[in-house]
């Protein structure tokens, strides 16, 4: 049976659209990674996988400790339900509500460390916490900079770049009785987050891979010089970097402790073109032919699921199975109809499923309250997103059959994405 088959198998009783996770794939994408951090942990960044149920699965695998969360009232969330004994948010936070009550519960205050990059930060979180202890990590400036420092590749994040920025902003938190600096973190996006294999572009590919060697060379010396000059003042429980296309890359650094990744968990299509590295699509979501409007042509329900980013074709899902289908250029993926264009359309029926892949990995949880898992042709189970309400999985099931599946509620919210 071929992977379509299997996939429309499971999920005959589902009505389209959904979204589901392909466990064999999701475990084969966690043993890679974990291979390719070579000995160090791998730290689960929650908001590329946006399901407290595959945290756990992730987590209870060899080789991933901790969680970086992306905001603190989803750390909150989880610290709470025991998740994990160790979150990282990997954003600064004004959320003053939030950061009193961490501060207020002892479990979370031992467990959760907020992001800084600023003495405004500081000031900030000591408003909110009152004389009660936080731990806090210093975001440093991962990007490459040449010319000179007139030219910038990476995300724009902390102002702190170099040893002496680090290491007076460690001193500032030293000098607060109430804040304990415990973490370094860099993450560098344009090696971690930049496919060095664009399609059909050879010549750019190799201009991003001479990028990424020089950037990775000028990151290791200067992120090494970081973490002794700030040791020099006091002792750290981690220094993370990197991210799932960099994994080994940065892992291979003495000065780094842990890496992050979430992305390589769930392959979402963006992160087809690394030369490095090849995933298992694991995560999708189907769409019903709703239309057969000329030959060649089957138009889908809805599916205007767009990455966030610049606006360009890559922020499109990737019509997966069958294959063999293409957007129509004039309307691309819609909020209400995504006509697909090709010989396979017309292999379609009004009711089958066409299966997407997103651009990014945990966006496509943002679309959907719950992920179906599925186990080879077999439904397992049914869990909650961050989105989810806790609507029972047999609500949108055919006739309302349970099979062997089964449902896991969903947590109350608080605060985003929770």
């Amino acid at each position: 049976m071929n992977i379509r088959d299997r996939y429309d198998a499971a999920t005959a009783e589902l009505e389209a659209p959904f979204a589901a996770v392909d466990l064999a794939a999701f475990r084969d994408n966690a043993a890679a990674l974990v291979a390719r951090a070579a000995g160090k942990p791998i730290r689960v960044a929650s908001k590329s996988v946006r399901c407290r149920a595959l945290l756990d699965e992730a987590l209870a695998m060899d080789g991933f400790a901790g969680i970086m969360a992306f905001t603190l009232p989803e750390a909150l969330w989880l610290a709470g339900h025991r998740t994990s004994d160790d979150i990282l948010v990997a954003y600064p936070t004004t959320d003053r509500r939030a950061i009193a009550a961490l501060a207020a519960d002892e479990h979370a205050a031992a467990t959760v460390t907020l992001m800084v990059d600023s003495p405004a930060h500081l000031d900030l979180i000591e408003s909110a916490a009152g004389d009660r202890p936080v731990r806090v990590c210093i975001d440093i400036d991962a990007s490459y900079r040449p010319l000179g420092g007139h030219v910038r590749i990476g995300a724009l994040r902390s102002p702190l770049r170099t040893p002496a920025q680090v290491r007076a902003l460690a001193e500032t938190v030293l000098k607060r009785p109430n804040l304990r600096l415990v973490g370094l973190m860099a993450y560098e996006s344009q090696i971690a987050g930049v496919g060095d294999t664009p399609p059909g572009k050879p010549a750019m590919g190799r201009v991003i891979r001479a990028m990424q060697r020089r950037s990775r060379m000028e990151l290791a010396r200067r992120r090494a010089a970081i973490v002794r000059a700030v040791t020099e003042l006091t002792d750290l429980e981690f220094v993370n970097g990197g991210g799932t296309g960099s994994v080994e890359k940065t892992a291979a650094e003495r000065a780094v402790t842990e890496v992050a990744a979430g992305s390589g968990l769930y392959q979402p299509h963006l992160f087809d073109y690394y030369s490095n590295f090849t995933g298992r699509p694991a995560a999708l979501f189907a769409l019903p032919v709703a239309r057969r409007p000329a030959p060649g042509v089957a138009t889908c329900l809805g599916g205007g699921y767009l990455a966030s980013g610049p606006a360009d074709a890559i922020r499109l899902p990737q019509p997966y199975l069958p294959t063999g289908l293409a957007y129509d250029p004039r309307e691309g993926a819609g909020e209400v109809q995504t006509p697909l264009l090709g010989h396979a359309a017309d292999l379609l029926e009004v009711g089958d499923r066409v299966w997407f892949r997103h651009t990014k990995a945990g966006e496509l949880c943002e679309r959907f309250a719950e992920l179906h898992l599925l186990e080879g042709e077999h439904l397992v189970g049914t869990v909650p997103t961050y989105r989810g309400k806790g609507e029972r999985s047999s609500d949108r099931r055919r006739g309302g059959r349970n099979g062997a599946t089964m449902t896991v509620p969903a947590a109350q919210r608080l605060g985003w994405p929770v």
